[in-house]
Order: C-alpha cells, then sequence, then structure tokens
C-alpha cells in the first residue's frame, strides 16, 4: 500500500504534526512510524510539565513565535478535550545584584514576546510564595502545567479517529527519495508515499544521514536530572519558582514546578550524555558515545560552555550541590526532601562552529520535511510546529 504521507516519531510533535496534516485534508493516507512499543516515551515523557508562555526566547524568533501561539493553542485544546492542566504563572526570582540587571533585560524580552509581567518587591514575594528569599522578581500569568503525555496521547486518539494509521515497534534503518516517491525502511518493513516529515527528537539528524543528506546540526544529549519533593510540599507551590538564568549560560538552572498529579519537582539540570537515551549514569552506548567525542565542534562548545557544564556536573554528582542551588532561593530547602524522580534526555542540536542551536531548525529536500532541532518549548509549541510543517508539506503538494 501507498501512503500519501508518512511521518516519523511518534512523540508530540509527530502526533501533532500527523493531526495537523489530517485537520488539513482529512482524504490523505497518512501513516506514523514509531520506534517504541507506545507512544511519548522519550522527551514528550519526561520534562517538567510546563505549558511555557516564552520568556527566554529571542523575539521574532520561531520559538517565541511558536511557544506564544502554543501557550494558548494548548490551553484551548485541553479544555476542549478534558485534559486535566493548571496556570499558576511563573514566578522568576533575582537573589543578587547582577540577577537584578539580567532581570531586567528578561522582563524586557518578555514584554516584546507579549506576556503579562507583574514587578515584584521582596515583601510581594514572599506574599506570593512563603518560603522564597530574593531581591526581587516578576511574574508572568500565562505559564501553566499539564501533563503532555496524555496531550500527546489524545492527538494520536484524533489522528486514528480520522484515519490516520500509527505503527508501533518500527525502527526507520533506510531512507530512499525519488522524484516520485520516498521510501522508508525499517526493521521488519518498507513503506512507500509520497511525502515524508521526520520528527524523530534524538534521532533528527539520523534520519537526515538516512535519507542522504549532512545534517546542518549534530544532535548532543543532556541528560535533565530531577527529584520529587516529600509530601509535605505536595499542593505547596503557588507558581512555578524559577532563577533568573546567566544569559551567558545555556541552561535555566533548576526551578520548583507543582506538577498536575498534586505532587512537586525540581530540576532538570544539564548534563552531556554519552548515549541518546542515557536516562541513568550506567546507560552507556560505545557507538553512540564514539560519535558524541569524536563530533570536533563539540569540544569548541564545552571550551565556550566549560563553567557551566562543570557547576552542572557537579551538581549531579552531589545530592548537597543540587541542594544549595536551591537554597538560594529557597533556604528551607534540605537534601532530605529529594526524592528519586525519573530523569530526561534533552535533543539539543550544535552546528558545525560549535554552538548550539538557539531555535527550531527545519530543513527541506523536494519529498522530505526534517525536524532538526525541537528541543523546549517543542510541546508547548507542538500544534504550531505541526500547522508549520504541514503547510510547508502542502506548498510540496501543490507544486
Amino acid at each position: 500500500m501507498k501512503y500519501d504521507v508518512i511521518i516519523v516519531g511518534g512523540g508530540i510533535v509527530g502526533c501533532a504534526t500527523a493531526l495537523a496534516i489530517l485537520r488539513k485534508d482529512p482524504a490523505l493516507k497518512l501513516l506514523l512510524l514509531e520506534k517504541e512499543s507506545k507512544l511519548a516515551v522519550h522527551q514528550t515523557g519526561h520534562n517538567s510539565g510546563v505549558i511555557h508562555a516564552g520568556v527566554y526566547y529571542t523575539p521574532g524568533s520561531l520559538k517565541a513565535k511558536f511557544c506564544r501561539q502554543g501557550c494558548d493553542d494548548t490551553k484551548a485544546f485541553c479544555q476542549e478535550h478534558g485534559i486535566p492542566f493548571q496556570v499558576p504563572g511563573k514566578l522568576i526570582v533575582a537573589v543578587n545584584e547582577k540577577e537584578l540587571q539580567w532581570m531586567e533585560e528578561l522582563i524586557v524580552r518578555c514584554e516584546k514576546n507579549r506576556l503579562t509581567v507583574t514587578r515584584l518587591t521582596p515583601e510581594q514575594i514572599r506574599a506570593q510564595q512563603p518560603g522564597i528569599q530574593a531581591l526581587g522578581g516578576f511574574l508572568v500569568a500565562e505559564t501553566g502545567i499539564v501533563n503532555w503525555a496524555k496531550v500527546c496521547q489524545k492527538y494520536a486518539e484524533l489522528v486514528r479517529e480520522m484515519g490516520g494509521e500509527i505503527r508501533l515497534g518500527q525502527t526507520v534503518t533506510g531512507i530512499k527519495e525519488t522524484a516520485q516517491s520516498v521510501t522508508v525502511t525499517t526493521q521488519s518493513d518498507r513503506f512507500e508515499a509520497g511525502y515524508l516529515v521526520t520528527c524523530a527528537g534524538l534521532y533528527s539528524d539520523k534520519m537526515v544521514m538516512l535519507s542522504g543528506h549532512k545534517p546542518e546540526v549534530r544532535i548532543l544529549p543532556f541528560r535533565g536530572e530531577y527529584y520529587q519533593l516529600v509530601e509535605k510540599y505536595n499542593g505547596y507551590f503557588n507558581h512555578l519558582i524559577y532563577p533568573v538564568p546567566d544569559p551567558d549560560r545555556p541552561f535555566l538552572g533548576v526551578h520548583f514546578t507543582p506538577q498536575v498529579s498534586g505532587i512537586a519537582t525540581v530540576g532538570p539540570n544539564a548534563i552531556l550524555a554519552l548515549s541518546r537515551e542515557a536516562y541513568r549514569w550506567r546507560d552507556f552506548n560505545l557507538r553512540e558515545a564514539a560519535e558524541i567525542v569524536t563530533y570536533w565542534p563539540l569540544w569548541k562548545m564545552l571550551s565556550q560552555q566549560l563553567g557551566a557544564i562543570v557547576s552542572e556536573l557537579k551538581g549531579s554528582i552531589s545530592k548537597q550541590r543540587y541542594t544549595k542551588l536551591l537554597q538560594q532561593y529557597f533556604p528551607g530547602i534540605q537534601a532530605g526532601d529529594l526524592k528519586p524522580y525519573p530523569a530526561g534526555v534533552r535533543a539539543q542540536a550544535i552546528d558545525a562552529k560549535g554552538n548550539l542551536v538557539n531555535d527550531f531548525v527545519f530543513t527541506e529536500s523536494d519529498r522530505i520535511v526534517h525536524t532538526c532541532n525541537a528541543p523546549s518549548p517543542a510541546a508547548t509549541s507542538s500544534l504550531p510546529i505541526g500547522r508549520y510543517i504541514a503547510e510547508k508539506l502542502f506548498d510540496k503538494m501543490r507544486a
């Protein structure tokens, strides 16, 4: 059977893209392939559960545009389909004079991204969230929380209802594009379609390679380690609590996040992993590790971000060090308040010059659209990303 469109990747971006395509033309024969035995296994199922508002993203970038629209779209989608979500807002706090300066720059960015910002004094911060100590801060009203795996599953349910086919346990091993079609080979089957979209997350650069092209960016896996707080903190936090990030570092810092389930988590840090699925320190893949450490732009990035990477590593090795990061703005927290919680692995693109890529990246050929970089806030942005990819695909069909 020949399909009109094949999508590779059963995470939230792949499922949102399938939904967008079928909403645009329900008559299309669409197949989604996922290598795992269920959907939303990797980045979609291992994250902070945040509906991002668009605080950190460069105005005018795809991230800023899609996140702002996706924040509204996600809430409307969850409301329509009965998916639990909350909008507690994000409280961002500064603990020293330097962070107060960075905070002002961040507020300007928020305003350019059309966010609702409320400045807070130290007294107002303590009133908003008992236990927080800071010199200043601000509240972003639009930030929410949701279980992204449930959102993804609803996307997939709608795709199936509209006639889309989803096949699990299909690891893509080959992609061949001709003037007339695209053939996708898996470990057990071969599928043909008029067009192909890849949304493969941690393996996005591999999909470009399999299609016979050299990727503009390469994926580096960064493990994000979380802790769950003990039960006395269930329902304690009125907002998500974030530190003001250092603008010269690529990481946002560990933060407190209430979850829709009622628990509270802290994290994530960002540890360069030596495997694309290294959810634990002992997870190791020799071939993938060799590919990572022999990619010379990595070493340039490491030299540029050495301080940040060492700091993150210390927090990973020592729970006491991790706790001290939190105590900078929530001094009452203790190491004993932190319980184990599943880690995630973030797919972060790096370019040929050793720069971490800060925006979403897509590449195209005549019959293929590759999603090459879609880290956070891709879940929040999934519906706009899906529509963006669908429009690219239909442009090809009309050509």
